[in-house]
């Protein structure tokens, strides 16, 4: 395997590595010490993640809001791997230790207490089902864009490439706290985690900057090539700059530097989204709709997942009157990031894709599906949970039957947004369906099969091939046919069976090509035929949208059910010409007398 391959295998197994232990955390959640405390060593939190202070253990302690970490105590040098640990487990904002775990911290003096040293014992962090359930489908949702991406780069290695997996490796849905609380019982693999977390962010920065210069197609236009270059070495800075960060495990004050750091993801968030707002007008109307995907992905996703993070890891919201989103919503908002990051690679992995409306759409329907339980349900869930002494696996399987049943809300609603939105595409496919089965000759029917349904729903190109005794014939010039074009239908092997038996077949760009059919936004893509449970008739080829889309799930229904119509509608004009035929041959003298 090349160097290539080794250090690819390498991140894979480490990112997956990260995020999977916290499975666990569905399960046994982690404990607490009861208290926030920033980068600082302010402790301005002393209730934590319990519904109030007097469950908190740094409160039954005697920990006040206010009191100060004495840094020149709790230190990481000299090493001691006990201050080392709780130092660490101390600082930093938001806490998760393994439960029944004990530390030690430092206070300095203050106006009614003197220095002192306070033991703490860690309790179980409070939780519920449907927190539970957002934090199983956020590490699903991790695992599926880390493989994703990773499928990107084996498939089709390219500095594209490489640049979004870098940037998910460190910046997916999943979570890693069951993975550093683990590690928090050897602090120096702990601190090498950290300087490790350090580059792989700096690495994603650029790399989702790199991403967005050369979306969807991979290649960088020369505008952008001077700003790829001095990447490298910014990303290094800001390496150093995000170990700083952690120099509170070694005394030093760092508030101000961690939230350097997630001012760092904005930026980087709002330059990759102007980037593409910029690239929008040089790509072809084919690939500027892939990077309409990617533009949405990165609109939604990374506000959703910068919000999300400057709760988890800064006192920022907590400045504002003490708010903090509750577990279950921020982990809503790291699962959209998720799915809009699966956008993101189907973009890449599709030469052609729908209008980014469609799935936009669904995922929004999804969002409300799954937010308006968290919004309404998640204090009434905790006190369920104390009212209701069940085992941890139960809450799991609770779970699991609320994941079915917004799922199936989910579908039915779904087809209620899509029967709301394709009314006009139900209408025109009346229309069109009313005009074939009213048309009189099979030539009136080809047209409409082609350039009607062009016309109604605006392809860039449509051809029908009749059948006939040699093969499938071109009678017509239509929408992207022009004279040049070929007039008899030779595809694959496999896609005339298909025809043959009256199935749709979609083509490849290579095949498409070697049949001879039109070239970049007129080649076809999707083939219908006009057959009934006997006979193919006809076969209609369509091409994308004149802006640039594929045809739609939704538009691909409608044209078989067309093509159900045409083949009525050449039964009936076949018959007709039949019966045409007999009647003029019985008019003849000589054929009435040899017929008496």
């Amino acid at each position: 395997m090349t160097r290539h391959r080794i250090l690819f295998f390498g991140l894979l197994i480490w990112a997956l590595a990260m995020i999977v232990p916290d499975f666990v955390r569905a399960v046994r959640p982690l404990g607490s010490f009861g208290f926030y405390a920033d980068s600082n060593g302010l402790i301005y939190d002393v209730a934590g993640p319990f519904e109030s202070e007097t469950q908190s253990p740094a409160w039954k302690a005697g920990v006040r809001a206010g009191d100060r970490l004495d840094f020149t105590r709790m230190r990481c040098i000299p090493y001691d791997a006990y201050v080392c640990a709780s130092t660490i487990a101390a600082v930093g904002g938001n806490e998760y230790v393994l439960p029944g775990r004990q530390t030690t911290i430092d206070l300095l003096p203050t106006a009614t207490e003197s220095a002192r040293d306070v033991t703490l014992i860690a309790d179980p962090r409070p939780t519920n089902w449907f927190a539970r359930l957002v934090l199983a489908l956020d590490q699903i949702a991790g695992i599926a864009v880390i493989l994703a991406a990773g499928w990107l780069v084996w498939t089709r290695p390219s500095r594209m490439t490489w640049g979004f997996f870098l940037y998910v490796i460190w910046y997916n849905p999943g979570q890693a706290y069951e993975f550093y609380a683990q590690l928090q019982r050897w602090p120096l693999l702990l601190l090498a985690q950290n300087v490790l977390g350090s580059i792989s962010q700096a690495a994603g920065y650029a790399g989702l900057l790199v991403f967005v210069m050369r979306a969807p197609t991979g290649a960088i236009q020369p505008p952008w090539d001077r700003f790829e270059r001095p990447l490298p070495p910014l990303a290094a800075v800001v390496a150093v700059v995000l170990m700083a960060a952690y120099g509170n495990a070694f005394g030093f004050h760092t508030e101000l530097l961690m939230r350097a750091t997630i001012l760092f993801g904005i930026i980087v968030s709002v330059a990759a989204v102007a980037i593409l707002l910029k690239r929008r007008s040089s790509l072809s109307p084919k690939d500027n709709q892939r990077l309409r995907w990617v533009m949405w992905g990165c609109l939604i996703g990374l506000p959703a997942f910068v919000i999300a993070d400057l709760n988890e890891y800064t006192t920022l919201f907590a400045n504002w009157d003490g708010f903090v989103l509750p577990e279950d919503i921020v982990g809503l908002l790291y699962l959209v990031n998720g799915i809009l990051c699966l956008f993101v690679v189907e973009a890449i992995r599709r030469q052609r894709v729908v209008n980014v409306a469609i799935p936009l759409r669904r995922v929004t329907v999804l969002a409300l599906m799954t937010s308006l339980p968290a919004l309404l349900l998640h204090q009434q869930a905790e006190h369920l949970h104390e009212l209701v002494e069940l085992p941890g696996w139960s809450w799991l399987v609770i779970g699991a039957l609320v994941l079915f049943v917004i799922s199936r809300l989910h579908e039915w609603s779904v087809e209620l947004a899509d029967s709301y939105f394709n009314r006009v595409l139900d209408k025109t496919e009346k229309e069109i369906a009313g005009a074939i089965m009213s048309a009189k000759t099979a030539e009136e029917i080809d047209r409409l099969l082609s350039d009607g349904v062009a016309r109604a729903l605006k392809l860039a190109s449509a051809a029908t091939f009749r059948r006939t005794e040699s093969g499938f014939h071109r009678f017509e010039v239509s929408v992207g046919w022009d004279d040049t074009a070929v007039r008899d239908l030779r595809a694959g092997e496999g896609a005339m069976k298909n025809l043959l038996e009256g199935e749709t077949s979609s083509f490849e760009k290579a095949a498409a090509e070697e049949a001879g059919f039109p070239a970049e936004l007129d080649l076809p893509i999707f083939a219908v035929p006009a057959a009934n449970r006997l006979h193919t008739y006809a076969v209609t080829l369509y091409g994308p949208h004149e802006a640039g889309t594929d045809i739609d799930s939704n538009e691909r229904e409608m044209l078989v059910n067309l093509g159900r119509h045409a083949a009525d509608a050449y039964t009936r004009a076949e018959t007709e010409t039949l019966r045409k035929t007999i009647a003029e041959l019985r008019a003849q003298p000589d054929l009435s007398r040899g017929m008496a």
